[in-house]
Order: structure tokens, then sequence, then C-alpha cells
């Protein structure tokens, strides 16, 4: 099995080289990684403060892009594993066994997707956990009430991608959650749930900064649904963010 991993760029000098470090540390205990950066043409230190990881790195793509979600279709593009993760630059994986762990799930189950826990940490760089994101067993249905895996624990085979798409940019801030919708959803993906932290996800994400991004999020949300011609309940779009609160509780 050939897992690739897909790291997001753009101005990332401060947190680009733990993404890239835990990404290259991993143990490849029966898999082969493959891993590509995507930089939005940086004009701070990013591309510097990945040279330390540079002989691990497969592929190293810096040009203007259209957005994030455009720059995660280009390395899905550029990707020639069995299956895609994304891990954004200020994100990085929890331990060295992660994808190990990934890689032996997917074997077990044979599933085409894969998705596990996440842990919001300080934005220093502490590490210190600010919320706890258990994503549960799979229930198509928990969609239904607002449920969504986290992304960037995300995993899903390649010719998956190329049978239903790709991500959408009509999309601003939701498009990760439209094609998760879509796969799991809409087709009906077969897909395993690894309940372990994969994770660690740094706050401040862009959703998230303001009531008034937190609105215009919903809204894409709601797109999201009507995108795949699908009707979400009347309190879909209200319980999605409001499951955030319970992972301050855990």
């Amino acid at each position: 099995m050939k897992i690739s991993i897909v790291t997001i760029a753009f101005n990332a000098e401060a947190t680009i080289a733990d993404a890239a470090r835990s990404v290259t540390e991993q143990e490849r205990d029966g898999f082969e990684l493959e891993y590509i950066i995507v930089d939005g043409a940086s004009t701070d230190g990013t591309l510097a403060g990945l040279e330390p990881y540079r002989h691990a790195i497969d592929r190293i793509v810096s040009e203007p892009d259209s957005g994030l979600y455009d720059a995660m279709n280009k390395g899905v593009a550029a990707a020639t594993g069995d299956f895609v993760g994304i891990l954004n630059a200020d994100d990085a994986y929890a331990h060295p066994r992660v994808l190990a762990l990934v890689a032996a799930a997917l074997k077990a189950a044979g599933s085409d997707a894969l998705y596990g826990d996440l842990h919001y940490v300080a934005a220093d760089g502490s590490n210190r956990i600010v919320r706890k994101w258990k994503s549960g067993a799979f229930n198509r249905r928990a969609f239904l009430h607002g449920w969504m895996p986290p992304h960037p624990t995300f995993f899903l085979r390649r010719s998956v991608y190329n049978r239903h798409g790709l991500f959408s940019l009509e999309l601003k801030s939701a498009a990760d959650y439209e094609l998760m919708l879509r796969m799991l959803f809409k087709h009906q993906t077969s897909v395993t749930y690894v309940p372990e932290v994969l994770v660690h996800m740094r706050t401040g994400g862009v959703s998230n900064a303001s009531w008034k991004n937190r609105w215009r999020a919903n809204r894409e949300d709601l797109m999201a649904w009507r995108m795949n011609s699908l009707r979400p309940r009347p309190w879909t779009m209200v319980l999605k963010p409001l499951r955030k609160v319970v992972q301050w509780l855990y």
C-alpha cells in the first residue's frame, strides 16, 4: 500500500517545519510513503523551513494558486498513492505511528476511506490541548444532525477522487465539508473509523475566527447540500456549529 500525504502551505514559516517533521518521521511499517508539498508562492521563509526535510519530500510545487482548495486539488492530482491524506501546514500528526496505524486499519477493513480523532492545540506551539474532537463510529445519518469527521484525519482512496471529483472551488471555507458529505453521504463510500487521536491542529481556523465568518461558513455548509441535490433537516445547520461545544467538555 502507498499513502500520499499532501501538505498545503502559504506563508507558513512559523509552522511548516513542525508539519513536515511529523510526516517525515513517520515509521514506515507496512506501507510506502509519498510526501508532496503544495506552496502558494510564499514570500516568507516557508521553503527555507523545509530544507532540513527536503531529502524526504518527494515533490514541492511552489506557484500561485486560487486558494486553499485549489492547492489541495493540485496535491491530489500530483499524488500517486493508493490513498491520499491532506495535512495543512499548521497541523501535525500526533505521533510517529499514525500512518502505520492508518495503513493497518485500511488493509484490515478494505474500505475506501478512513478518519479518526483530533486534538486542537494552542497556537503558540506548546502542544497544549485546547479542545478534543472525538469523532465517533460512522453513522451515515449523523450528517443530518450536523456531524462531520475532522478533515485533517480523513484519508480517501485516490480512485474515489477520480470517480467522484475533487474539492469544489465554489466554496471558500466549506469545500472540505462538501467533499466528505459528497463522498460519505451521497455516494456512500465505505469508511473506517480509528478511535485514536491522529492529528494535532493549531487553533485559529478561518471559519471560526469571528461570528461573521461563522455565519458565512454556515451558509456554505447549506450550499454543500444543495450542490449535491441533497436536503438537510431543518436542524442540520443549527446543530453543526453546536457540536463544537461538546469538544470543550471531554
